[in-house]
């Protein structure tokens, strides 16, 4: 029996879409569904049950016969500045589930996020002098990395951590604010035919990663069975304003005007993102990565033709 946590949410969900199309159907999706449109994402998928998260942790020495975990299920904003709610929901649950599956060798592979490198002053790379990070949530995923590395040494089963860069794809379409400047540029240009980009935005530079990417480094160390923490990004970074200019001429028309960069995420913001990949590679993946022109076509037609869904 397969669990993916956060399996009604935005990586999560397309990974039960990856393990559909590999043949797996014996899956447990576990999320909390107070945000009902979440439902959505789960409608085109084949699974076994739905479980509330916090039923799941509850009851779970009354789960048989699990061989592994995808721990997708977080709270991303990175503007919530309620510190005590993010560490009891992405550091305590994250570690309850961790310690479970270690006492019964359940292979555990879990969501971290380049938010824990911070300004990248020091670079990208999976190593505690990198790691600074600027906000929160940033904090509740450098909190559970680093209590990953003292256990890895001692774990009897499969613990992997993927540092996800800037996704961007189908199924975000209930993240609000926190969905990608792809979705939000899309969707502005639809609507006003404008898109609105910070001031600045030609400077902003991020590793932007389509989510098919990511589902397949997971399925690649779901079958491989490698420990360890790595990154999960392109290794290239670029602006915002290339992310605009590829939606423009998908659309045939629109313009690109400047806003105000937001008070509320001043000094927490990453201007700069871009994965180093060299332990990646080095854990034997070999594929080739989307370029945001490849990418955005395939997201584009996606939105445009089934509101961003799988349908």
């Amino acid at each position: 029996m397969i669990v993916v946590t956060g399996g009604a949410g935005f990586i999560g969900s397309n990974i039960v879409k990856g393990l559909n199309e590999a043949g797996e159907e014996n899956i447990i999706v576990v999320d909390n569904l107070s945000n009902a449109e979440k439902h959505l994402n789960l409608n085109s998928l084949s699974i076994a049950d739905y479980i509330d998260k916090d039923v799941f942790l509850e009851n779970l020495s009354n789960f048989q016969n699990l061989s592994v975990i995808f721990h997708q299920g977080a709270c991303s904003s990175t503007t919530e500045q309620d510190g005590k709610y993010m560490m009891s929901n992405n550091y305590e649950y994250s570690k309850t589930l961790l310690n479970y599956s270690l006492e019964n060798k359940i292979d555990f592979l879990y969501a971290s996020s380049a938010s824990v490198y911070g300004s990248g002053k020091v670079g990208f790379y999976e190593k505690r002098e990198a790691e600074y990070p600027l906000n929160v949530y940033g904090f509740s995923k450098f909190a559970f990395d680093n209590y990953v590395r003292r256990l890895i040494p001692q774990a009897k089963s499969q613990v992997l951590g993927l540092r996800y860069f800037n996704v961007y794809g189908p199924q975000e379409n209930h993240k609000g604010r926190m969905a990608s400047v792809a979705y939000h540029l899309y969707h502005q240009l639809q609507e006003t035919g404008k898109m609105r980009l910070f001031e600045g935005s030609g400077s902003f530079r991020r590793d932007f990663i389509h989510v098919d990417d990511t589902v397949k480094i997971n399925l690649h160390f779901f079958e491989s069975k490698t420990s360890g923490i790595f990154n999960a990004g392109t290794g290239k970074a670029r602006s915002f304003e290339d992310i605009a200019t590829v939606i423009k001429s998908l659309n045939g028309s629109g313009e690109i005007e400047s806003i105000p960069f937001p008070e509320d995420l001043r000094g927490k913001y990453q201007e700069f993102t871009e994965a180093g990949l060299e332990n990646l590679r080095a854990a034997g993946y070999e594929k080739e990565f989307m370029s945001i022109e490849e990418g955005m076509q395939q997201y584009f037609a996606k939105l445009s033709n089934t509101d961003g869904r799988y349908i």
